[in-house]
């Protein structure tokens, strides 16, 4: 390929920029923040130069055309205070001592001749975020990158969020939501080699709030579609993924080794290598998908906190049919022994436990508040999964969804068949809602949920009984213009298990711009948690929800009182244990 002059000026530019940047790899992480200023001085009085000379008589003979910038962004603060409730364990830190928080978010994105800064300041003020049983305070810079695209190639330097395939090998991401952020600080190089091949290599150390981890990693992937025939097409692609342990963290590792028995010691690996193989088959109106992944051995965290020296693997597959009226999903996926961290030490805490990769749960993500109370979280130390989902709509009146989902233990599955008892049963959820328009404005929704949940590994609650829970849900819309709606919202979970048996309703107004909505969650029921001692009687615990939001153009305010029980949170399938809540959340968002 050759590259014109203007290119190869910018590609020269950006080579320094490059340099630039592995050398702020040695200094410091705050001279880092302070050169990251001058870098981008450079770029931009670089950029502008380069434009500003003429590359041939007849560019110079025509008028120019100012290119003045782009600035865009975003501001989103969340605000917590805290009305202790010892009735349902709200007690941690910040109903004793802290009584509040923030947790404060500015993005910014300028675009100008060709080239891309993105900053990020972030602040934490008491916050719960990274560990629920913690007040975590700190701000700055969180997140900051430079790229540039030259002919083929984009060039980024900074932090940076990517996936190779759908992201079992390989995941930076954040979710700010749970307190995710696992962006990798480095340089990556993105290769559109053809309208059909693309190719991406990154090296650099994955982001801990305001610092970096040491562990090394990089990467490299590559996809490329295949017309085999009009109707058969395929979609292919492959990845490899190394880490590279750094000396502390393989001191620590080593001498935990040598305190276990002579039989129980091995010798850890520095490197672990990551590789997979992906593909989808199109054809006509199916879609038929295949993943494999291997990881070489290293030290891994054994269900005993030990540890021990093994390879990993995962099979994944998704077969799919869609048509006017119909659609059908069906996945299974198998993982043994597949913790990929930048160091088998980081298990704690949850969510912030620095995964490499990401584990999709093969479950159906409920949002009404009953029946998203028991959320399977991926085993990654082994585990069979499958999810069958199913949706018709015979006319435009009916829509039927039909959702059925199961996990087991590794043993659950196996040569010698299928296996589901108190051993190897982790998760199941027989799921099926009815929704009819009688007009344009009532809709009416009906549902129900049958739910099995293993509290013990789950939550690691050792004693906690399996959840055998059946909810039954309705929700009734009646919208007579666009701009205002009104909803009604039940649902009723029948278990003697956990803390027993729940009713909740809710009703929510929308008149543009606002939106109202009042609600109550209550424990009337007592389970096997929250049982009452001899002689006493169990009390009504109420969870109230209070919500007003305001929408200004593209600015939204939110403020709500409301009490959450204690359990797992999942939110785009990374979940974790949180304690209960309770007290008022004031939340902002706005877009520039």
């Amino acid at each position: 390929m050759q590259l014109t002059k203007t290119a190869l000026s910018e590609f020269t530019l950006f080579l320094l920029a490059l340099s630039v940047f592995f050398y702020l790899a040695t200094l410091s992480h705050t001279m880092k923040k302070i050169f990251f200023i001058l870098l981008s001085s450079i770029i931009f009085f670089g950029a502008k130069s380069q434009t500003e000379n003429p590359v041939s008589t007849s560019e110079q003979n025509k008028p120019a055309k100012e290119d003045k910038g782009e600035l865009t962004g975003n501001f989103q603060t969340n605000n917590q205070f805290y009305v202790r409730d010892n009735k349902i364990g709200a007690n941690t830190t910040q109903y004793l001592h802290e009584l509040s928080s923030t947790d404060s978010w500015l993005f910014l994105n300028y675009k100008i001749k060709g080239f891309n800064f993105m900053l990020r300041y972030d602040m934490f003020n008491k916050s719960p975020l990274f560990n629920p049983q913690e007040a975590y305070s700190n701000q700055g810079i969180g997140f900051w990158q430079v790229s540039k695209d030259v002919e083929k190639f984009n060039f980024t330097v900074g932090y940076f969020y990517d996936q190779f395939g759908t992201g079992m090998a390989f995941r930076s991401y954040e979710d700010r939501t749970i307190g995710i952020d696992f962006a990798i600080e480095g340089a990556r190089i993105i290769y559109h080699a053809t309208e059909n091949t693309t190719i991406k290599a990154f090296t650099g150390k994955q982001k801990n709030r305001f610092d970096i981890r040491e562990p090394i990693i990089q990467g490299a992937n590559i996809e490329h579609r295949i017309a085999i025939s009009e109707n058969l097409i395929a979609d292919l692609g492959a990845s490899v993924v190394n880490r590279t342990i750094d000396q502390a963290t393989m001191n620590t590792i080593a001498s935990t080794i040598m305190g276990y028995p002579l039989d129980l010691r091995f010798d850890p690996k520095w490197n672990v290598f990551v590789g997979n193989i992906y593909g989808t088959l199109h054809y006509k109106k199916f879609n038929f998908y295949l993943e494999y992944d291997q990881k070489t051995p290293e030290a891994i965290m054994n269900y005993d906190n030990t540890l021990i020296k093994k390879d990993g693997s995962i099979y994944y597959t998704s077969l799919s049919y869609s048509e006017k009226g119909i659609g059908i999903n069906a996945q299974f996926k198998r993982i043994e022994s597949f913790p990929f961290r930048t160091s088998p030490l980081e298990t704690q805490p949850t969510p912030n436990n620095a995964t490499v990769n990401y584990l999709p749960s093969l479950t159906r993500q409920n949002t009404y508040r009953l029946l998203a109370r028991y959320n399977a979280v991926v085993q990654e130390l082994g585990e069979n999964a499958a999810q069958l989902e199913m949706t018709f709509k015979p006319n435009k009146k009916w829509l039927i969804n039909i959702n059925t989902s199961a996990v087991t233990t590794l043993n659950g599955v196996s040569n010698s068949g299928y296996k589901w008892d108190e051993s190897t049963r982790l998760f199941r959820e027989i799921y099926t809602d009815a929704s009819y328009k009688f007009s344009n404005k009532f809709k009416l929704l009906l549902g129900v949920q049958s739910i099995g949940y293993n509290q013990q590994v789950f939550e690691a609650k050792a004693a906690a009984p399996y959840v055998e829970a059946i909810t039954t849900f309705g929700e009734f819309t009646y919208k007579p213009d666009h701009k205002r709606s009104i909803r009604l919202e039940g649902q009723y979970m029948n278990t003697a298990q956990d803390l027993g048996s729940f009713v909740n309703g809710l009703v929510e107004y929308n008149v543009t711009p606002w939106s109202l909505a009042v609600g109550d969650m209550v424990n009337f029921q007592s389970g096997y948690l929250n049982k009452p001692l001899v002689g006493e009687t169990f009390e009504l615990i109420h969870y109230f929800n209070v919500f007003a939001g305001y929408t200004y153009h593209a600015t939204r305010i939110t403020a709500g009182y409301l009490k959450q029980p204690q359990g797992v949170n999942c939110t785009g399938g990374v979940c974790r244990v949180e304690p209960a809540f309770s007290g008022a959340r004031v939340t902002l968002t706005t877009n520039f």
